[in-house]
């Protein structure tokens, strides 16, 4: 198993909480985000290193109409 540190899953796990919440798929977010159907999977996956970009996060700010600040926490870990 590959090993993601705190921030990542972090960040990964609040981009996952708004894909759910606005009843997006994982797909349906690739497609937004012009990536590959498996890049949301592999990123959800925790067996996996791919993870989000400043630019994605940019990008997942404009679909889910909020600051990226909303994908980081408060204080560093």
């Amino acid at each position: 198993m590959a090993e993601i540190s705190d921030i990542e899953k972090y960040v990964i796990e609040k981009v996952k909480e708004k894909r759910v919440a606005a009843k997006i798929s994982q797909a349906a977010l690739a497609q937004l985000l012009d990536v590959s159907e498996g890049f949301i999977g592999n990123i959800e996956n925790p067996n996996y290193r791919d993870k989000y970009n400043i630019r994605h996060l940019n990008e997942l700010a404009k679909i889910f109409k909020c600051s990226p600040r909303e994908f980081l926490p408060e204080r560093a870990f």
